[in-house]
């Protein structure tokens, strides 16, 4: 099982970086990587970024419901991962002091930091209807993948 999912990560990261091959522009890159995780990660209800502007974050590019708009550092995942800037995996976010809900069906969460030019840009946020749904192993790839945006 292990081995089938890093397989499908390892062809998610080429799809990624041939997704946004030649593209500067980080509101298309975002988009359409958000797109893509949308529909191929498991039981995600919510892939989108969140960038960082005027010392908040602020709601980027995004597939699913509707959205926090403004989110204070060391608010919420989000907010914690930006602050922290280091990755947060959410086990069950009803458990976490502060969550932010912006859908009752989310139940973890996996927020991985984007760096541009090696500072904090904003954070990628992934979450999911089932408990326990993100490991280390999505953390390896997805924190691949956030580094594509700005690789070039």
């Amino acid at each position: 099982m292990a081995a089938a999912q890093e397989e499908q990560y390892q062809l998610l990261v080429k799809q990624a970086a041939a997704l946004i091959d030649g593209e500067d522009d980080w509101i298309a890159n975002v988009a359409n990587l958000s797109a893509l995780l949308f529909s191929e990660l498991a039981n995600v209800n919510f892939a989108g970024v969140y960038r960082l502007k005027n010392n908040e974050l602020i709601l980027g590019p995004f597939q699913g419901k509707p959205a926090c708009v403004h989110i204070a550092l060391g608010k919420g995942v989000c907010g914690t991962t930006a602050q922290a800037e280091q990755t947060q995996i959410v086990k069950d976010v009803h458990q976490f002091s502060g969550h932010i809900a912006c859908d009752s069906a989310s139940n973890s969460e996996i927020v991985v930091p984007i760096f541009k030019a090696g500072k904090l840009w904003g954070v990628f946020d992934f979450d999911s209807t089932e408990f326990n749904n993100f490991d280390q192993l999505d953390q390896k790839y997805l924190e691949k993948i956030a580094q594509l945006i700005f690789a070039h």
